[in-house]
């Protein structure tokens, strides 16, 4: 089948660099993923598949930082979603920098998949999702049964299903990345929505504004989901990258992240036509009041302020083009 405020203690959610290897520009190593398999593992929310991803770690996390991920998991899914229901699945999905993503499993379970799911990480990033894939029947079993072809074409650096693809590629180098989506039958003329999380950070601003541009040119009528680091002008926003300059992680696109307002207009400025923009405490406050409690009660936080300044120091951006027969412009957090 197959082929081939405690200023010293700040902690940064959803971000984790490779000690080794500096020519990588973004976040993709464990880190994030073992943040999330931890949060998953105390309740924060369902997600049967990241289990199968990677190991738990014995090593307890922050509640501040779990609530984080918290907002961020629920953000990005009711974009995700209501751009889904817009559509009315009829769409494709490019998760930019997925690492070890579950997202496709889940929507499957819910009946919300799009036409296609395409996944694009570094091939190093790739080659280890595969071998998880290809020898945890919890992950293989889905992807198979919406194949229709006898033969899964799939090697260590890419796997191209009817549904489903994962793809190794540089997302700086965009006619590569264009070349192996279309290999992989990324339809330009569908609705398409493109989400980065934690990636664009790690770019040079001309490289990450030459791949948001490149989307909006590319696809008619598109979505884009950003999450990401906001207001790291201040002394919070220093330390954290203080932080990370200690763990070896050199975010080469911070000037983009100055504020709300420079999120937003590097969207408009790129091809989109309309952008939205909320800080993470901002869309904690609008999430369902009894979901928020029940995830309150599983860990005692003794610090709102450092939550509140965490919050305030990472924003969710969406951005549409086209779509107006579908009222992508109407969706929102």
């Amino acid at each position: 089948m197959w082929n081939g405020s405690r200023h010293k203690s700040v902690t940064t959610p959803g971000v984790g660099c490779s000690r080794t290897d500096k020519t990588r520009p973004w976040a993709l190593t464990p880190h994030q993923v073992l943040l999330c398999r931890y949060a998953v593992s105390i309740g924060y929310w369902h997600d049967p598949y990241i289990e199968h991803l990677v190991r738990l770690s014995k090593e307890r996390k922050a509640p501040e930082i779990n609530r984080g991920y918290f907002a961020r998991v629920q953000g990005v899914s009711q974009l995700t979603k209501a751009f889904l229901r817009k559509t009315e699945c009829h769409c494709q999905i490019l998760n930019l920098g997925a690492g070890m993503d579950t997202t496709f499993w889940k929507l499957k379970d819910e009946d919300l998949l799009p036409s296609k799911y395409f996944e694009v990480d570094f091939p190093m990033i790739v080659t280890r999702k595969l071998h998880n894939i290809k020898n945890k029947p919890a992950l293989a079993k889905p992807i198979v049964e919406l194949h229709s072809e006898d033969t899964l074409a799939m090697n260590g650096h890419i796997l191209d299903s009817k549904r489903y693809a994962v793809i190794g590629a540089d997302l700086r180098d965009l006619p590569e990345l264009e070349e192996k989506l279309k290999k992989c039958n990324m339809n330009t003329q569908l609705p398409t929505l493109l989400i980065t999380e934690c990636v664009l950070i790690y770019m040079t601003p001309e490289q990450s504004a030459n791949l948001i541009k490149w989307a909006a040119k590319t696809f008619e009528t598109a979505m884009f989901i950003n999450y990401e680091q906001v207001n790291m002008d201040d002394r919070f926003g220093q330390i954290m990258i203080e932080n990370l300059w200690r763990r070896q992680c050199h975010l080469a696109g911070v000037e983009t992240c100055k504020s709300l307002e420079s999120q937003r207009e590097r969207l408009l400025a790129n091809g989109w036509e309309t952008a939205s923009v909320l800080d993470m405490m901002e869309l904690y406050s609008r999430l369902p009041r009894a979901e928020v409690s029940r995830i309150e009660s599983l860990e005692f936080l003794d610090e709102m302020e450092l939550l509140e300044q965490l919050m305030r120091h990472y924003c969710l951006c969406w951005a549409t083009r086209g779509g107006q027969e579908l009222g992508l412009k109407e969706i929102t957090c």
